[in-house]
């Protein structure tokens, strides 16, 4: 299996795929990302990487992923924010290289982990991740502030 890095120029697929998981997970009414604001952030910023899976010379899925922090560690992390594969390519093993490839990054770059959320109701996708010998946090809930309540927040 082949992975490449995203480039600038990718930056209309990888929205591409980031509305195409956003549908899956019912939530496209929530993505207000558009090429512009990604581009800043995961090229001018370098505040998240993407790596693509390739087969047959297309993009078949993506991963995009970013460096946490652990202070009981000492080290970073990786969090995957995005995993998606395309659904015609489902089934052959290129989710789990995704994953597969990430720890690996994660290994040679020195990290302590990775970590990703996953949805309740996504069933398939725990059983997967839970194939792979991830474990679930379930001591942990995760909170979230965002919109209108961030800036009251920050004023």
């Amino acid at each position: 299996m082949v992975f490449r890095y995203a480039e600038r120029k990718d930056t209309a697929l990888i929205l591409r795929f980031i509305k195409e998981l956003a549908a899956y997970e019912k939530l496209l009414d929530e993505v207000v990302a558009d090429e512009k604001t990604l581009e800043e952030w995961l090229f001018d910023r370098q505040k998240a990487e993407v790596i693509f899976l390739m087969e047959g010379g297309g993009e078949v899925g993506f991963a995009l992923f970013f460096h946490n922090f652990s202070t009981f560690l000492g080290r970073a992390g990786l969090y995957l924010e995005d995993l998606y594969v395309r659904p015609e390519f489902r089934g052959r093993g290129y989710g789990k290289a995704l994953l597969k490839k990430l720890a690996a990054i994660a290994v040679e770059r020195g990290c302590g982990r990775l970590e990703w959320w996953c949805l309740d109701w996504n069933k398939p996708s725990i059983g997967f991740y839970l194939s792979l010998g991830a474990e679930p946090m379930t001591d942990w809930t995760v909170y979230r502030i965002s919109g209108d309540t961030l800036k009251e927040l920050a004023e």
